[in-house]
């Protein structure tokens, strides 16, 4: 009996347990994670429901957001036109098989003919045949691999367990803002009658996916469906392998940094900042409040969050449009910055923000002042480091324009007196240096700023690193 038992592990094992850890693990024939700048995708699975999907389709027609429904055939065949109303409304659909039943436990005939009757299901109801398919649970058989009937794997990047009522619609919330990223194929569920589910839980869904497609909405995102996700996907350069293992060793590293020197993170979800407070080592600066910041003044150093760098870099189509996207979120998160200071014992008595960055054309308009760095030993190997970051990092052009460019890269130092960046908290997001600037000073400083081409030049050679 025990050799039987054995036996029939090691089968699972070869035929859906190995093939699915694969598949999670390293992609091979899914789709689980875009490369894009803006865009997320939001999956839905075990409907449709007559309760809660027609709620579902008014919030994403709120947002004119796109989403992709992975169906159970059952549930489909009793609502076709709940299918109709998604295909009308721009929404992909996909199948879930017909039952809701793990690949695992079925011969590959059985999911054949899960597949083809869930097809089917939708084409009667929209007259076209899906070519998107999400197995139960994500456990993919080795057959599964074969794709016999060319049907795109979708897994996902994030789950959430909204399928279990207790999680409550403020913890769901705080769980789906962690996810607040760029190419995040997030999976939900608006149906709670598959087995292990809770039948009122999509209602909590329904709140906290409201509260999450509000914040993104802010912050630039677009929702797509998963076709769009793939194809601009495709569009994007994809690191080597040597790339992913430096960064990989990079980020590494920060986490190690960040317990050494005990880094303080700004901001519960997306941290974009993390500092520390140290005492200022450099030469005296005039600061933009008329102090003076001497050897031994009390300062907070920033440092960027490197992982936010990395996806950014890594979803951006150069150098410049890296730039311009850390520039957003460093707008985005002063606000919050000045909040925590200003609860932040340890912070009492600094003077000003410091820190070191290649963002020179912008940052002034954020309220830092931007000072060069002094030609010495820690300026030189700064901007080898910088360099080498860079490389890794971005797409860069291929040609000599951007090679000068990328040759040109000079680290410079950012300040912002605790007062000034104190203002964040009261303005917003909106430079508290903007709120002084009368309507006059506004045209003039317009007639005197730089051009667009002259912006875009400069931040090209000098993404931010900070």
């Amino acid at each position: 009996m025990l050799q039987l038992l054995l036996w029939a592990f090691y089968f699972l094992s070869l035929y859906a347990f190995i093939p699915a850890l694969i598949s999670r693990v390293f992609g091979f024939r899914v789709f689980k994670k875009g490369r894009v700048a803006n865009e997320i995708a939001l999956t839905f699975d075990d409907g449709p429901d007559l309760e809660y999907t027609p709620q579902l389709l008014d919030l994403l027609a709120r947002y004119k957001a796109k989403a992709t429904f992975f169906v159970v055939g059952s549930h489909a065949e009793k609502h076709p036109e709940l299918l109709r109303r998604m295909h009308d409304e721009g929404h992909i659909i996909g199948i879930h098989n017909y039952v809701h039943k793990t690949n695992w436990f079925m011969r590959p005939k059985t999911v054949r003919n899960q597949i083809a009757r869930t097809s089917d299901v939708i084409r009667e109801a929209t007259g076209l045949r899906s070519v998107y398919y999400r197995p139960p649970w994500g456990i993919i058989n080795i057959f599964d691999f074969t794709n016999p009937n060319k049907m795109q794997i979708i897994l996902w990047s994030a789950i959430f367990g909204d399928w279990n009522v207790k999680l409550g619609a403020e913890r769901l919330k705080q769980k789906m803002m962690q996810k607040l990223n760029p190419g995040e194929v997030l999976l939900l569920h608006d149906c709670g009658r598959t087995p292990g589910a809770d039948e009122t839980a999509p209602a909590n869904m329904l709140i906290a996916l409201e509260a999450y497609m509000e914040e993104a909405t802010k912050r630039g995102y677009r929702f797509v469906g998963i076709a769009e996700m793939i194809k601009l996907s495709e569009k994007t350069s994809k690191r080597s392998v040597w790339k992913n293992t430096i960064v990989g060793a990079w980020l590494l590293y920060e986490q190690l940094f960040h317990v050494v020197f005990r880094l303080k993170h700004v901001g519960e979800e997306n941290q974009c900042f993390h500092y520390r407070i140290i005492k200022y080592n450099g030469n005296p600066i005039k600061l933009a409040d008329d102090g003076y910041l001497n050897k031994g003044d009390k300062v907070v150093e920033l440092h960027f969050d490197n992982k936010m760098l990395s996806t950014i870099a890594a979803t951006s189509s150069s150098p410049l449009a890296t730039g311009i996207r850390m520039l957003r979120e460093v707008e985005e998160a002063l606000p919050i910055l000045a909040r925590e200071l200003a609860n932040d014992p340890e912070a009492e008595g600094a003077r000003s923000l410091y820190g070191i960055t290649m963002i020179h054309r912008g940052a002034d308009r954020l309220g830092f002042q931007v000072v060069p760095m002094p030609d010495g030993l820690f300026a030189r190997t700064t901007r080898i480091y910088l360099r080498i970051l860079t490389r890794v990092l971005t797409n860069k052009q291929r040609n000599s324009r951007g090679k000068a460019r990328r040759d040109t890269i000079n680290p410079h130092m950012l300040f912002m007196p605790i007062e000034r960046l104190l203002m964040y908290s009261v303005n917003g997001s909106q430079s508290p240096a903007a709120k002084d600037v009368k309507p006059h000073q506004e045209v003039a400083a317009a007639k005197s700023s730089p051009s667009v081409d002259e912006a875009a030049t400069d931040l090209e050679s000098n993404p931010s690193v900070i």
